[in-house]
């Protein structure tokens, strides 16, 4: 399961019961063994701290269950109420929760001022270091990557396929056939196809 991001508000404060009260913001992020029930305990978790769920990553790794939450609230102990709902999950539910609090407000939606979007798509033989040799590539060349998904795959001959997609943001100031150019020869040593399009 994969939940896609929206529109993320930036209100610094709003005036309740006649006092201002300053929005905070947390990283929850959970693992725990999938089951039915995750999402809605992790949601109902954010709901019980007066706190709202702002944007989420989920998803299946294996047999574990994997969440990243946005959430944020102006109760002045929400991060004592959120410790302890998380507490209580990883005792009653049997799940690793972590609770990170943001350092300031959330960055501007995707692309960042200054950048542009691009999707990176590869694809070949599985092989030990794909994802360090790209994403060496990209940071090598300050492209910062937006969100990655990478899954492996039967191949008609049974070899393990392996495939990578990366969205990222480029720099204005960096030309795309030099990254393109950057990224075939890493994808060449690697013996694996790259490829790179405006998203």
């Amino acid at each position: 399961m994969r939940v896609t991001d929206r529109a993320v508000p930036y209100n610094r404060a709003r005036l309740e019961n006649g006092r201002i009260g300053v929005r905070k913001w947390f990283i929850v992020s959970a693992v725990g063994r999938d089951r039915p029930g995750i999402v809605a305990d992790l949601a109902q978790l954010v709901f019980d701290c007066e706190a709202n769920l702002e944007d989420s990553r989920m998803t299946l790794l294996g047999n574990e269950f994997a969440a990243i939450l946005l959430c944020s609230g102006q109760a002045p102990d929400l991060d004592e109420r959120l410790a302890r709902g998380s507490k209580r999950l990883e005792w009653e539910n049997r799940l690793t929760v972590f609770i990170r609090p943001l350092e300031g407000e959330p960055r501007p939606a995707v692309p960042a001022p200054g950048t542009r979007l691009y999707a990176i798509e590869t694809q070949g033989m599985d092989r030990a270091g794909i994802v360090a040799g790209i994403c060496r590539a990209l940071a090598d060349h300050h492209v910062n990557i937006a969100d990655l998904h990478s899954s492996t795959l039967p191949s008609p001959s049974g070899a393990a396929l392996y495939r990578m997609n990366v969205l990222v943001e480029v720099p204005d100031s960096l030309d795309p056939a030099r990254l393109a150019k950057a990224l075939e020869e890493r994808g060449a040593q690697l013996g694996v196809d790259v490829s790179i399009a405006p998203a």
